[in-house]
């Protein structure tokens, strides 16, 4: 006897808000975020690139928190705020980080941007980078096939204190 539950040939039922977009879909258990939203939703910014958790390439923002997509189950994302790399600009408004990464050159193949971006992201909302080492260690598990880690830390030293400015609330003290 077989039955095509909910969880069966459909898949699992989750709920999640993706790039401020509230969706729901079915995904099957074994699904990664990665395959998702690559293969099934079409967000091909978030990359793939060692499929262990090891290069960054996949990093993605989870309720605020930077993971590698590549080892997250989809369904351990039901009810989560998700944030890609296509998530992050406002209309043609580019987000602070993603200037940043343009003004120097923080890319040269650009295969890890995407990646690198969403955790340069997760970093500024941790408040650990307060310095160039600080950068430097906590962007660690992004791995750059070119090199360009200079360039990469001062668009994350740039953009950290806009980011900070732009979160701090508007127009002062109420009366």
């Amino acid at each position: 006897m077989s039955t095509n539950s909910q969880q069966g040939v459909d898949g699992h039922p989750i709920s999640l808000t993706l790039n401020g977009e509230r969706t729901s879909l079915h995904v099957q258990p074994w699904t990664t975020l990665l395959d998702l939203l690559r293969e099934q939703l079409d967000l091909i910014g978030s990359k793939k690139g060692c499929d262990h958790g090891q290069c960054g390439a996949c990093t993605v923002l989870r309720d605020g928190k930077r993971i590698n997509a590549c080892l997250t189950l989809a369904v351990m994302c039901d009810g989560a705020d998700l944030v890609t790399v296509e998530g992050l600009a406002q209309g043609e408004q580019l987000h602070p980080m993603q200037r940043a990464f343009i003004t120097h050159d923080a890319f040269q193949c650009g295969y890890c941007t995407p990646g690198q971006i969403c955790s340069a992201v997760g970093l500024a909302h941790e408040g650990r980078a307060v310095t160039r080492e600080a950068i430097r260690e906590h962007m660690s598990g992004n791995l750059c096939r070119c090199g360009a880690y200079s360039n990469i830390v001062a668009a994350v030293e740039e953009a950290l204190p806009l980011m900070q400015a732009a979160a701090e609330p508007q127009g002062g003290p109420n009366p």
